[in-house]
């Protein structure tokens, strides 16, 4: 018997929480290695919340949001000047080594990472993989060697470096290893030929993550989204409705996280269809949309739908009310926008304090009070205002500006674009606006 591994590496940050997180790219290329050879899969998460043998059991949410253990650690040298702690954030060490010396030895591990400057819990990963195994073939995917490739082959330590969407790349590098007969040859073309991800080998399966569609057609300044994931696809309506069926009536999921980037883009052919069809078999999940809605798609029979098929939370991607703004940057959404879809909301019976809307904060060269008056426009609105933080992501029009004013390099340390490290490197009168907004949000609360 053939052994492949598969590693979800910690977290390396000054924050970190999981908003339903899960590895969905990596679950769905263990659900291709295992349709499509012999091998016998293994799974270790170090960002497992649920693992028996944690010895704090740390608050969560009904709903499955919930804070990860946590370990300090040294702050990284180039992360000096943030006066903030440094963590690692998921699994205590010697619980993933007892994990990790309990596997068989395998002949490859793959091994994903969700952001750029996290890359530091993927060099984590693969020296203790290296001290126990040597030289076993190391394959790494996701968003850090999508965005920072050449970074990622000098630093990360593995050996094969996949970029962008690797169901047709990563049976051709298993039978390079693996051999001929026990690789079949597949390709996949597009979502709706892709099996059910391997939501079996997550530990806690209440809330779990679907992807009904990918990229976006939007080309927003500040989202890597296009360069992930070059073409907009979707997956067809009735196989996504058979996958959430699946999920609830056997894997006992109660809430759904929509991890799309552009879930209501064409919804008369999409996600009415399948909130339609979740209302039709008497379905019951709760919904999320994490990533954010695009505001102007919402009218008064979607948010119907949304309310009937069991929307339990919303948020919305309104990013700013700057009319200028929104044109050059954000083209999904405008200044008048939000108060249609939110009065939509509310007429079907969604509370206006519980709707989520997402303003987009520590850009270079932000306006402010700008900031301010959006967040009070929202407040006003009835609706609940959320920070979202900028990160420079390498590839994006807001990188280049950076790169292109000399604020970054092409070849900056992944580290920098921490977007509490930007933050912190925008200076002092910075971070004095930013209380400013933060106490406007604490007025809220109280």
């Amino acid at each position: 018997m053939k052994h492949i591994l598969f590693i979800n590496p910690w977290i390396y940050d000054f924050t970190a929480y999981d908003f339903w997180l899960k590895p969905l790219g990596l679950l769905q290329i263990a659900a291709i290695v295992r349709q499509a050879t012999k091998a016998q899969i293994h799974f270790i998460d170090c960002l497992d919340r649920f693992h028996p043998k944690l010895k704090q059991k740390l608050p969560a949410k009904p709903d499955g949001r919930g804070a990860f253990p946590k370990q300090e650690v040294a702050k990284p040298e180039v992360l000096r000047f943030v006066p903030r702690k440094f963590s690692r954030y998921g699994l205590p060490l010697d619980l993933f080594e007892e994990e990790l010396t309990s596997q068989p030895r395998p002949e490859a591990v793959l091994v994903t990472c969700g952001m750029t400057y996290w890359y530091p819990g993927v060099q984590e990963v693969i020296r203790h993989v290296r001290q126990l195994w040597g030289g076993v073939p190391v394959i790494l995917g996701g968003v850090y060697p999508t965005l920072s490739p050449e970074h990622a082959r000098r630093e990360s330590g593995a050996d094969i470096v996949v970029q962008g969407p690797a169901e047709n790349r990563i049976l051709p590098l298993l039978k390079e290893i693996l051999g001929d007969g026990s690789v079949e040859e597949r390709e996949y073309k597009g979502l709706n030929e892709l099996p059910l991800p391997a939501y079996d080998l997550l530990r806690e399966r209440s809330s779990l993550p679907v992807l009904t569609s990918r990229g976006c057609p939007f080309r927003c300044s500040f989202c890597a989204s296009h360069l992930l994931f070059p073409r907009f696809e979707k997956r067809q309506p009735s196989l996504v409705l058979e996958d959430i069926n699946y999920l609830t009536q056997h894997l006992g999921c109660r809430h759904l996280a929509f991890y799309d980037d552009a879930l209501l883009l064409d919804s008369e052919a999409h996600l009415r269809v399948i909130l339609g069809g979740l209302i039709e078999k008497g379905i019951t999940v709760q919904l999320h949309s994490p990533n954010g809605l695009h505001v102007r798609e919402i009218d008064a029979e979607l948010a119907r739908l949304m309310k009937q098929a069991g929307f339990g939370s919303i948020f919305l991607s309104q990013e700013s009310f700057d009319s200028e703004w929104l044109s050059r940057a954000s083209p999904k959404v405008s200044a008048g926008d939000l108060e249609p879809a939110l009065n939509h909301l509310q007429a079907a019976g969604f509370p206006r304090r519980e709707i989520n809307v997402y303003l987009l904060v520590g850009l270079p060269d932000q306006d402010w009070a700008r900031l301010e008056d959006d967040v009070k426009r929202v407040i006003n609105l009835g609706a609940r205002p959320r920070l979202a933080f900028f990160s420079p992501i390498p590839g994006t029009q807001e990188w280049q500006r950076l790169v292109d004013r000399g604020v970054l390099q092409e070849s900056s340390e992944p580290l920098l674009q921490n977007k509490i490290a930007f933050l912190y490197a925008q200076g002092e009168e910075i971070l004095r606006r930013l209380k400013r907004v933060e106490n406007l949000l604490l007025s809220q609360d109280g």
